[in-house]
């Protein structure tokens, strides 16, 4: 069996300004914005790099916009990324270590909560006698 995740429903109130914010501020590419059928309008956004999608729109979801947190957006330089997030307006936390991790934090227009995680190499595997 396989099972991947690929998208990911964000609960927004404004399908246009998070959809400016993802594209603009965050550099996701808008992979199609489209109504279906009357009221349910889908818009698709890919952070770059990855294989997972976020979904904002219309007549999908129940959840209260700005109700979604701890998504994490994974990086392999966090200062680079958060210069760059930065330089489009983004509003992002100061990087925190946590015990060898860095983390930084922002939020969509909504209020959900996003984390930004720099990747780590693997551990080496305990050596054996």
């Amino acid at each position: 069996m396989e099972m991947r995740l690929e998208v990911v429903q964000v609960p927004v109130a404004d399908v246009d300004a998070a959809k400016l914010f993802y594209t603009e501020k965050l550099g996701f590419a808008l992979d199609h914005d489209v109504e279906y059928i009357p009221g349910m309008r889908v818009v698709q956004l890919t952070p770059p790099g990855s294989a997972t999608s976020i979904v904002v729109g219309t007549g999908m979801t129940t959840m209260v916009p700005g109700s979604l947190e701890g998504l994490q957006l994974v990086v392999p330089n966090m200062a680079a990324t958060r210069a760059e997030l930065l330089r489009r307006g983004a509003e992002i936390s100061e990087v925190q270590d946590m015990g060898g991790i860095s983390f930084a934090y922002f939020s969509d227009p909504d209020g959900n909560r996003w984390v930004i995680q720099e990747s780590t190499a693997p551990a080496e595997p305990a050596k054996t006698a």
